[in-house]
């Protein structure tokens, strides 16, 4: 159990905030709610950091306001993931050398000169340092859109990124169900391998364009990560939903959970750490996911141990 680490999809989402179900009411401010959070659970996913490059010294914030063991998993900049990105996202001496570029209302990857991109990944890499240097940060998340399908140069794409994050430990999720049709999975899968980069396995519903499998492989000895989305299939491609907690409106039960626990076991064997992450995120789903499947994994354990124990006296 000690390398199965179990958390949410941020600590600060406004439905979480705002519908009083988990924080005190003492807890009003950021650092408060980091700080109860991490009394809650050992892992949380940084959510902003898709949204806005974050800033080095907000990083150390995170890191001086958590427990020495805790851990965050970096979601990328959407610019890097090749999602639209608003101009008012980026930089304003960014802004202000791309030009004309920067007139438009987003842009993308292919619209930065070489020397701009290097830019803005130094940046990054400055950003993500202060949780390295403190021995918290987990995954780098690259969360690649819909439109973002199997073909070489996004292959090439994700071996740049490697590339470029040499040093840190990166981690794919796909949204487009080419990456893992019958004709594709096992050359990915063996791609990842070669890279080194962790294969996120997904719990989300089935049946989309934009739906993966959950293929429940380990591709990183270091690390493997379990993303839960929900199985709400009426929002999962729904247009015009105001927040992204629209989205993955849905309430786990202990069942489907349980049926969950044996899998997430089997990855713990080969990787070193297993991160569990509840994507769930409208009011409080997320947080109740998490804390039932930790006691839930909690029993599991309890049960093998057992188990063992009686296996071996009955061997005395």
């Amino acid at each position: 159990m000690s390398n199965i680490l179990v958390g949410t999809a941020s600590w600060a989402d406004k439905s979480l905030v705002d519908s009083r179900l988990f924080y005190p009411k003492d807890a009003k401010t950021a650092e408060s709610r980091l700080r109860y959070y991490a009394t809650r659970f050992p892992l949380v996913e940084v959510d902003s950091s898709y949204y806005a490059m974050p800033a080095p010294q907000v990083a150390q914030l995170w890191a001086e306001r958590t427990p020495q063991r805790f851990v965050f998993d970096v979601k990328a900049f959407r610019l890097f993931t090749h999602h639209q990105t608003p101009t008012q996202a980026l930089p304003a001496d960014v802004r202000e050398a791309l030009g004309a570029v920067a007139e438009k209302r987003n842009v993308y990857y292919q619209d930065f000169p070489p020397e701009l991109m290097d830019e803005m990944w130094r940046r990054f890499r400055l950003a993500l340092e202060p949780l390295r240097q403190a021995g918290k940060l987990g995954a780098v998340l690259f969360q690649f859109p819909p439109w973002f399908f199997y073909r070489r140069s996004n292959l090439q794409h994700i071996a740049h990124c490697a590339q470029v994050l040499a040093g840190y430990q990166l981690a794919v999720e796909f949204r487009n169900r080419t990456w893992f049709d019958d004709k594709h999975r096992a050359d990915v899968l063996a791609f990842e391998r070669e890279q080194r980069v962790t294969h996120v396995v997904v719990d989300e519903p089935q049946g989309f364009s934009s739906s993966v499998p959950a293929l429940w492989e380990v591709t990183c000895p270091a690390l493997a990560i379990f993303r839960l989305h929900g199985r709400n299939a009426k929002t999962w491609e729904k247009k015009g939903l105001a927040t992204s907690s629209e989205r993955f409106d849905y309430e786990y039960q202990e069942k489907e959970l349980r049926e969950l626990v044996a899998p997430v076991h089997r990855l713990a064997q080969p990787a070193e750490q297993v991160h569990v992450v509840f994507n769930n995120n409208l009011r409080d789903q997320g947080i109740r996911g998490a804390t039932l499947f930790t006691s839930l994994l909690n029993i599991a354990a309890g049960t093998l141990d057992q188990s063992l124990s009686s296996l071996g006296q009955r061997s005395n």
